[in-house]
């Protein structure tokens, strides 16, 4: 499988939209010194950024999943880089209980791929 699969493509492309939907949503709360407008305004910068992706990502992904499998993979990578993001950028622990929550959104996740 290569990077251009269109099975694989459109996974790529929203983990890039999603690193930088995290960065335009969270990244600012290390700088809260910082004036909101301006704030606002490098989001929207870094949020151009994302949907530059996450558009061709579900355009291209339609093509082999149903949007439901498209969001649900969504889901799933923001909650993956939301997690690494956390931790590593805002250094806030990651507890059990959010592990167990996201467990139960994988197991759902599980359903969403399954054709019986």
């Amino acid at each position: 499988m290569t990077f251009t699969s269109p099975h694989l493509l459109p996974i790529l492309l929203l983990l890039g939209s999603n690193i930088f939907m995290t960065l335009a949503w969270y990244g600012h709360l290390r700088f809260k010194e910082q004036p909101l407008l301006i704030v606002i305004f490098v989001a929207w910068g870094i949020a151009f950024v994302e949907y530059c992706m996450a558009v061709p990502a579900n355009r291209w992904g339609s093509e082999v999943y149903t949007t439901a499998q498209l969001k649900t993979i969504q889901e799933v990578i923001t909650l993956v880089v939301f997690a690494a993001f956390s931790v590593v950028y805002l250094k806030e622990p990651f507890t059990w209980n959010y592990a167990v929550g996201f467990a139960f959104i994988a197991i759902g996740a599980f359903f969403v791929f399954q054709k019986w």
